[in-house]
């Protein structure tokens, strides 16, 4: 038995008795309806019913007939086809959003997601467990920003490069992203330039231990701050605090970006038809800061990931 018709039949034996103490005077209308928790019109309506048609009278005829805001059949069947053809391997939020920004979709995103596991195209996610606590986000944005490195096959067809991040530890708004072949000295200097020439400079970065940003004497140990690194010379002669993070959990906000961008970059290219990145980057975009083949930037376009060349955008 379905909760709502638990509910119901507590509905009518609670109506019976109000009704038999209203019928013996016991109560009148007023009384009786305060006692059902529902207005004296109600009450009245209620019993009319219940004259009428006895136990059924008193039954939501709502119950069992079809929604208005049932998604039609053939709606239904067409954002299967569409998941199970064209963006198989999605989540149900990338998914969702490509539905009401591509293909006039009106439907909330709980909607997409439990129908995507109603029909087994998405695992349901795993409870989680305990985790450490967060540390406060910045209060004002540019106070902080984070910057690391990830290597992965972000182009289809090509080896796993860097992509260098620097986002705002306050919005997690991306200041700078590139693609090269490793993360160094140099990269490090290039995302600051982009970084601290737009937005300014901050009062302290966030970075790992690489050894470029920072000397450590033995791997996993503490910093050595006597004998900093060129980055590290640089922010000091620039007056910026350097935070060093001794866990990946450290950089949860920043690999959680990674995450999703690993999650979504290649399908969405891809899903643009593109058969060689780089020939698309190298004949659309135009180049600003560098003109060598391997140093791409990642541009966030109205929530989707574009790619341009040099940092330059230009479509």
């Amino acid at each position: 038995m379905r909760r709502t018709e638990a509910h119901q039949g507590v509905r009518v034996i609670k109506f019976r008795s109000v009704l038999d103490r209203y019928e013996s005077r016991e109560r009148n209308k007023i009384e009786a309806a305060e006692l059902l928790g529902v207005t004296e019109r109600t009450f009245r309506r209620w019993c009319y019913r219940y004259e009428g048609a006895g136990d059924a009278g008193l039954l939501d005829r709502r119950l069992g007939g079809v929604s208005g805001r049932r998604v039609p059949l053939d709606r239904t069947e067409e954002e299967e086809a569409l998941y199970r053809t064209r963006y198989s391997g999605f989540t149900a939020r990338h998914f969702h959003e490509h539905l009401v920004s591509d293909h006039q979709f009106t439907r909330g995103y709980t909607w997409t997601k439990l129908f995507l596991q109603s029909k087994g195209l998405l695992v349901r996610a795993k409870t989680r467990g305990a985790h450490r606590r967060k540390r406060p986000r910045r209060p004002i944005p540019g106070m902080m920003p984070h910057q690391d490195g990830s290597r992965h096959e972000w182009l289809a067809g090509l080896d796993a490069v860097d992509l260098i991040m620097t986002m705002d530890d306050a919005t997690n708004e991306i200041y700078s992203a590139f693609l090269l072949p490793e993360e160094g000295t140099a990269s490090t200097f290039q995302a600051l330039l982009e970084v601290f020439g737009s937005h300014g400079l901050p009062l302290s970065l966030y970075t790992d231990r690489g050894s470029h940003d920072l000397y450590t004497p033995e791997a996993g140990g503490k910093v050595d701050r006597t004998r900093p690194t060129q980055v590290g010379r640089a922010l000091a002669y620039a007056g910026v605090e350097h935070i060093a993070a001794y866990s990946p959990e450290a950089r949860g906000r920043s690999e959680r970006l990674f995450q999703t961008l690993r999650d979504r970059l290649v399908r969405e290219l891809a899903l643009a038809g593109i058969a060689e990145a780089n020939d698309y980057i190298r004949t659309t975009y135009r180049s600003r800061i560098d003109p060598g083949a391997n140093d791409y930037v990642i541009v966030m376009v109205s929530s989707r990931v574009v790619f341009c060349k040099g940092g330059y955008f230009s479509p």
